[in-house]
């Protein structure tokens, strides 16, 4: 399977962000591609809960996800969208941060609510409270992806392990980690996670990211790591996509994940213990 990477610099424009989004997703289908994947919030990165109201809309009215659809049916590829912030119908108005799993016929195939909230003091001056606006999902999500059984997970679910082990034990050969990580944390984390969940599970572990400065005309603006990377089963990186955006190619060999785990079979040890 022939896989790639978007990586996108988006800004608070959903409307902007979708002709670069699209031209992207264009490129990669043209070289090969039967499954793209875009990172995490790929309509809009916004600090401003005000301008978030106006831009995000309910699934079924969202601009991005329909011509999404649109382009994997005509494309014929399975495609991922990383994630959409999106409307809900909850009574305390928060939002949705949703992953898409579309396929070559334009249907949605899976859809994944990010579970684990980015609630976090990064600095003095970086502090994050993602429950403030969107609420967690409750259920993690096994897909199929042609030949392949996709873990579908978003951003800060990564640093929770057992998340990625009941996939893996489930099924999963790829886990997809879509992703606006933290310039501070991505520099210390980010590729060493992404190798500690392949390692653990015996999984490909597919990671698109948003990268360098988002402007904001509506907030202050953020930074984002960038490095999509994808990681074979053994814990190799197969590509590091830098901090530029654009399209980056992996070939997948389905196969690897049975030979990892025959040499390590450690997803069947499990035993209990007690305490503390």
């Amino acid at each position: 399977m022939r896989a790639a990477l978007v990586q996108l610099t988006v800004t608070d424009d959903p409307e902007e962000n979708l002709a670069v989004t699209l031209g992207h997703v264009r490129a990669a289908a043209a070289a090969g591609a039967e499954f793209v994947l875009t990172p995490e919030c790929t309509n809009a990165l916004s600090s401003s809960r005000e301008h978030q109201r106006r831009i995000l809309r309910p699934e079924e009215e969202d601009a991005t996800l329909a011509a999404l659809r649109e382009e994997a049916a005509r494309a014929g590829i399975w495609l991922l969208v990383g994630s959409l912030g999106l409307r809900t119908h909850e009574a305390d108005g928060r939002f949705a941060n949703r992953s898409f799993l579309i396929g070559p016929d334009g249907a949605v195939a899976a859809r994944y609510d990010k579970i684990h909230m980015f609630d976090v003091n990064v600095s003095e001056t970086e502090v994050y409270r993602e429950s403030a606006a969107y609420r967690p999902g409750g259920a993690a999500v096994l897909a199929q992806a042609g030949e392949a059984a996709v873990g579908m997970t978003v951003c800060y679910d990564l640093r929770f392990p057992h998340l990625y082990r009941r996939l893996a034990q489930a099924g999963a050969q790829i886990l997809t980690v879509p992703a606006a990580f933290n310039h501070l944390t991505g520099a210390a984390h980010w590729e060493v996670l992404l190798r500690a969940r392949a390692i653990e599970t015996g999984c490909f572990v597919l990671a698109p990211a948003q990268t360098g400065f988002h402007a904001e005309a509506h907030g202050k603006g953020r930074r984002t790591h960038g490095h999509s990377l994808a990681v074979a089963p053994w814990g190799e990186i197969l590509a590091d996509a830098g901090t530029e955006p654009g399209v980056t190619l992996v070939d997948l060999d389905l196969a690897e994940v049975a030979r990892a785990r025959h040499r390590v079979p450690s997803l069947g040890h499990d035993r209990p213990f007690d305490g503390p």
